[in-house]
């Protein structure tokens, strides 16, 4: 039985190492669609024909160098191990190839086998596995264009209700209805109260979608807790980044990453033990 379950882990690991890779395509492709989507019907709304474009998604066209455009070979693109086989440059060119694309692969690994460990290969582990991909692809994302795609968050939303629903959470499907509501509510609120005081607009919509995800699959009790923690990292960074000269253009610092730092905090810890983290 240790052994299967073990055999369990390491097999979590590998499909992690390897759902990972993926997400790095999600993380830099999305976007980009995003952005041409909204050109298209920019030109569609004032009359004019958009521009041809080359089929652009997350399968077309073959991942490339950015620098000198070289096709990545099979062998190129297993995870972590091409990276360090490469020495983090491509073959072609030698252009540097960013650290974050074995770290997220890394990440992902480390989180589906944890998954694996704690809940055993089941229906629950490969929700909660699910819950954590998307919920990195969002912080990553935002961190780097202020952006939170309906095409996850909202996902991320049913997908929560609909693991309450099955029982595959703790969270009642009642408990986790109004996280949703009381999620997506609160943030609401407080946007249109600071966009009355100030004019100006404090956070995004993505940003009201991702807490009410939240609370889909943790429940309207875990929602303080987790805005909390999320508000606390959120300064530190930015507080952080402001005397570091390293703050945007506006001063902005996303808030979607700090949601997702909350996020996988509520996955292993009780809403009480967050409380502690943020010194309540």
């Amino acid at each position: 039985m240790v052994v299967s379950a073990e055999f369990d882990v390491a097999l979590a690991a590998v499909m992690g190492l390897l759902i990972g890779s993926f997400l790095n395509v999600v993380i830099h492709r999305l976007p980009k669609m995003m952005e041409r989507q909204w050109q298209q019907e920019c030109a569609s709304l004032s009359g004019k024909e958009a521009p041809p474009q080359d089929a652009y998604n997350l399968w077309v066209p073959r991942s490339a160098c950015s620098h000198c455009g070289h096709h990545i070979r099979w062998y190129e693109n297993i995870p972590v191990m091409s990276y360090v086989f490469l020495r983090g440059k491509c073959s072609a060119c030698g252009t540097r190839i960013s650290w974050r694309y074995p770290t997220i692969e890394l990440l992902t690994g480390g989180l589906f086998a944890a998954c694996v460990a704690h809940w055993g290969l089941t229906p629950a582990a490969l929700a909660w596995c699910a819950f954590g991909a998307v919920l990195l692809t969002l912080g990553v994302i935002d961190w780097d264009t202020t952006l939170l795609p309906d095409d996850l968050t909202l996902p991320l939303l049913w997908g929560g209700l609909c693991a309450a629903a099955l029982g595959l959470t703790n969270t009642s499907v009642t408990s986790a209805l109004w996280g949703a509501v009381a999620g997506y509510m609160s943030l609401w609120l407080v946007f249109w109260a600071f966009k009355l005081a100030t004019g100006k607009d404090g956070m995004g919509y993505g940003d009201f979608k991702l807490f009410a995800a939240l609370g889909a699959w943790f429940g309207w009790q875990a929602l303080v807790p987790i805005i909390l923690m999320a508000s606390v990292a959120g300064a530190v960074i930015g507080i952080i980044m402001k005397f570091s000269s390293n703050l945007r253009e506006g001063g902005y610092v996303p808030f979607g990453p700090f949601l997702a730092i909350a996020g996988f905090t509520a996955m292993w810890a009780t809403p009480a033990r967050m409380l502690e983290f943020v010194g309540l």
